[in-house]
């Protein structure tokens, strides 16, 4: 799309505003800027200054029979809610009365309103009050802008549209658009998600792959005239190229950019309002700053010798009592890790339980550079430590396992000193790359080792599990212990601890993954991320969907109160985590709700990454009613939309013939959601299950089991042979069977107590997922299913088709 933006010209408004103290502009000079854009319909405006003696031409020299007037102040930003916008017949009297009760008027509004809202007074006010605050509100208004009235098609709920730019600190520039006007935080608070306003990032996409995102929102649905009694008012292309223009120029004055003297922290359109097809602009604001320099990038290669080391050393080992890094060392050699291989540093002993040891660094030989070191000592050692490992050159990778790195604020010079000296030495040599601190480390059932600090008796290890190809990052070492512990089943390949990110990253650690011929699942629990390091984690999340990956993701810190006020409707609308899931979800990852949903969503991806799914097309069958009612219920939420698939007539005729087979026709209505009703026995539901799979109209299955039917065959140990799960006609091996053979998702549920987890074993055990209650089963396959459709969508527009994982 040809798209005309004077990005040198736009240099020049920032360049004048800079040199006169300013890192805002006036809205005039925000009207200029959209004119150098390629926006088409500016308004033309004029600045009263204060004190200002204008003629009769020029009030009038604007086209039109009316005049805007808007109050010009660095400060007021919402003018409307303090009389700062007023319109008046354009007649020169009129005009100067409405100036001069403006000058006086507003300040007065403004400075009561911060009386009634002190949380909202700008920090250039604050400690200020009564005469001296009116005052400084009335020294600090510049004049009034007159601006051309261009009077809109229509005032109806709607009728207006917000176009924000936000430059944020993990994902860079964030473009945002919907519901427009003075109610706009309101449409976004009471509508549905997603439905008064998205946002995307500028770096991942274009004008048309953002308009395809705004076309799902009630703003579109209005300007389009697809509402009773609305007509269109704008069309798609002007939509697209607004859009196109704004993500250009996000991209343009970006902190990646070096040839970009300057970055927009927000540039804010509330309202564009709509004349004859034409999209005015009725107020803006920006913010911009100088571009900072960006730190030089990680050595990303060097996580190989991470996470398969072939030479370990560790500082830290108490040679008398299980301190932190006795119980590390003891890990590691119980995962097999070769003990040759391992090295001490511990003064005044040659070995330690075997174990070669050495005094220091200094005593390593020239070719004995480690492949990993690790370092559990406490955190007052470790700029010293981190000094003489970088200048010794001793290891291609470190772990820092020591807390008290940043994490209060007594610790953040320590902290800083250790990230300067790192962020040195990437600039010039690369140096080794640095996991932690704050961190538990890793396991890699590849790398054959563990570095966790649990004792095996606080966390006994199933070593004989079979293991999926699958990594599990996170920032919290407890939130993977926890989540390991209570689903032993996961069993990923990798579990990586990040801590406090003072070096790696978790996008550095995905941009590795996503490379990696020993992982199909990428799952991440993340914090929070480094400066554009949320961007970087979605590029790599992008580039793994695209090598046929399935990526799950849980961010922490989603309420209203994490995000950080800022003065924009854009910033309001869309928060730090509405951004956050945006960006990550439209780079191709399935974004979880909670933690249990979080597990449940790996699971799945582990699970049923070789099944086929062409749709959202779901069968769902109980032999208990109120499970029937609940799974319809479950199908439609904010996050996703199931729907109940249409059974064909072959289908019906199959499962008809089964339950007359089993004397159930009569008992049986043929829905769905099918209620089998409880006499149903082991082969029906088998069968049902299977014929269902069958059916190209079904893209999924789940299958409740009713354990407590005395026609089932669903107990591990019992006096009476009929109920035992290990018949070879039982649920337990057909659904096993049926698992193996389809290629449609198949997903169990088994409602009943722990009498039944060992069939819920034995079926995750043979590969059949399985959830305890059904409405989460609905759920987690439904975020699975959407997240996969979104996934293949992704990679058909790069022209490419689902790869399958390795292990095919």
């Amino acid at each position: 799309m040809d798209v005309p933006i004077d990005y040198k010209g736009i240099t020049e408004i920032f360049t004048r505003a800079w040199d006169q103290g300013r890192d805002f502009l006036f809205e005039y000079e925000v009207y200029e800027l959209l004119a150098r854009s390629g926006s088409e319909t500016p308004p033309k405006s004029n600045l009263i200054a204060r004190g200002a003696r204008c003629s009769d031409e020029e009030l009038t020299a604007l086209p039109g029979d009316k005049a805007v007037l808007k109050i010009v102040s660095p400060y007021i930003i919402h003018k409307t809610e303090v009389g700062g916008v007023r319109v008046v017949d354009k007649e020169p009297n009129l005009i100067r009365s409405a100036v001069r009760r403006m000058m006086y008027e507003v300040p007065e509004a403004y400075a009561a309103r911060m009386g009634l809202h002190p949380d909202s007074v700008p920090d250039h006010y604050k400690g200020l009050s009564g005469d001296a605050l009116l005052a400084a509100v009335s020294g600090d208004v510049q004049g009034i802008l007159q601006v051309q009235f261009m009077p809109p098609d229509s005032s109806a709920f709607g009728n207006e549209l917000i176009v924000g730019l936000r430059h944020t600190r993990e994902f860079g520039s964030i473009l945002s658009a919907g519901l427009g006007g003075t109610d706009t935080e309101l449409y976004a608070r009471r509508f549905r998600k997603g439905q008064a306003i998205v946002a995307s990032s500028t770096a991942m996409g274009d004008g048309e792959s953002f308009f395809q995102l705004y076309r799902q929102t009630i703003s579109y649905r209005k300007l389009a005239g697809l509402t009773r009694g609305q007509r269109r008012i704008v069309t798609d292309e002007q939509l697209v190229e607004c859009f196109e223009s704004f993500i250009r120029m996000g991209n343009y004055f970006a902190q990646e950019n070096p040839d970009a003297p300057f970055v927009i922290e927000e540039l804010e359109i509330n309202p564009f309002a709509f004349t004859d097809y034409l999209m005015v602009p009725l107020d803006g604001m920006c913010r911009f700053a100088k571009r900072k320099p960006v730190p030089a990038k990680r050595p990303v290669a060097k996580i190989h010798n991470l996470i398969h080391p072939k030479r370990i050393g560790i500082i830290g080992v108490s040679a008398t009592r299980k301190n932190f890094g006795r119980i590390i060392l003891d890990n590691i050699l119980a995962e097999g890790f070769d003990p040759g291989g391992v090295v001490i540093f511990k003064e005044g002993q040659d070995e330690l339980d075997g174990i070669a040891c050495l005094p220091d660094l200094s005593a390593l030989s020239k070719d004995g550079k480690l492949d990993l070191f690790i370092v559990a000592v406490g955190a007052a050692q470790l700029p010293d430590l981190v000094e003489e490992i970088i200048q010794r050159d001793a290891a291609h990778s470190v772990m820092l396992i020591a807390g008290g790195m940043g994490e209060t604020h007594d610790s953040h010079e320590r902290a800083g000193q250790v990230m300067a000296m790192i962020d040195k030495v990437h600039a010039g040599p690369g140096g080794p790359v640095f996991l932690g601190a704050n961190c538990m480390g890793v396991i890699s059932r590849p790398g054959q080792y563990d570095t966790w600090f649990i004792p095996e008796e606080k966390l006994p290890k199933s070593r004989g599990n079979v293991v999926c190809r699958a990594a599990l990052i996170s920032q919290s070492g407890a939130f993977m212990l926890h989540r390991s512990n209570q689903c032993p089943q996961l069993s990923p390949a990798y579990m990586i601890s990040m801590g406090n990110q003072t070096d790696l990253t978790l996008g550095d650690m995905v941009a590795y993954f996503k490379d990696s011929d020993q992982v199909d699942v990428i799952a991440v629990y993340a914090e929070g991320f480094n400066d554009l390091d949320g961007l970087a984690f979605c590029r790599a999340v992008r580039g793994a969907v695209l090598a046929g990956k399935e990526v799950v993701f849980y961010k922490a810190g989603r309420t209203a109160e994490g995000k950080a006020a800022t003065s924009s409707h854009t910033a309001s609308l869309a928060g730090d985590y509405m951004v956050c899931e945006s960006c990550v979800s439209q780079a191709g990852a399935i974004v979880a709700r909670n933690f249990v949903e979080f597990q449940e969503l790996m699971l799945l991806s582990e699970t049923l990454s070789l099944k086929e799914v062409q749709g959202n097309r779901l069968a769902a069958v109980s032999g208990a009613g109120f499970e029937a009612v609940g799974m319809a219920d479950s199908i439609q939420s904010d996050d996703f939309s199931m729907e109940l698939a249409r059974f064909s007539g072959k289908t019906r005729a199959a499962v008809k013939q089964v339950l007359t087979a089993k004397g159930l026709d009569k008992l049986v209505t043929l829905s769905n959601p099918l209620d089998i009703n409880p006499s149903a026995d082991d082969e029906a539901h088998g069968e049902i299950a299977r014929i269902l799979s069958e059916d190209a109209g079904v893209d999924a299955v789940v299958m409740s089991l009713d354990p407590m039917s005395p026609a089932m065959k669903t107990l591990e140990t019992s006096s009476n042979k009929r109920f035992l799960m290990d018949a070879p006609d039982s649920i337990l091996h057909r659904m096993i069977a049926l698992g193996e053979e389809t290629k449609t998702p198949v997903v169990a549920v088994v409602d009943g107590g722990r009498l039944y987890d060992p069939l819920r074993d034995a079926l995750m055990a043979g590969g059949v997922p399985v959830f305890s209650v059904c409405d989460r089963a609905i759920a987690a396959l439904s975020i699975y299913i959407q997240g996969r459709l979104r996934a293949d969508a992704i990679r058909f527009n790069e022209g490419l088709t689902r790869k399958g994982p390795a292990n095919a």
